[in-house]
């Protein structure tokens, strides 16, 4: 059985599927790297939370970039969101996003019940 939450036209924010949990791409507010970042972390742990999964079940993360120069700072929040020892399978790529002020999206797959 595929369960699918919050689905509009487009896309789904969720889809469920024999134990894992999908969520689409999520951005964040703020101005900086850091402050779309802790925001958009923020926005997948409710998701995985709605999902009956966490942040320490996420299997794969892919994370996009507006520009590769963001990288540290970027990473500075998502090494400490992650808890230690459930650190994903994890790819980082650069890409032009949605709108311009956007400087980060984050898609996860995760293990759900």
């Amino acid at each position: 059985m595929i369960e699918r939450i919050e689905t509009g036209k487009r896309m789904s924010k969720i889809v469920k599927h024999q134990g894992t949990v999908y969520l689409c791409g999520q951005v964040g507010d703020g101005g900086s790297v850091a402050e779309q970042t802790r925001d958009c972390l923020g926005r997948v742990e409710a998701l995985l939370e709605r999902a009956g999964s966490s942040r320490e079940r996420i299997l794969q993360a892919v994370i996009w970039l507006a520009d590769m120069a963001d990288f540290a700072e970027m990473n500075a929040v998502w090494d400490a969101w992650v808890p230690e020892g459930h650190a994903p399978a994890r790819a980082c790529g650069e890409a032009r996003l949605a709108r311009p002020e956007l400087r980060v999206e984050i898609i996860v797959t995760a293990a759900c019940d």
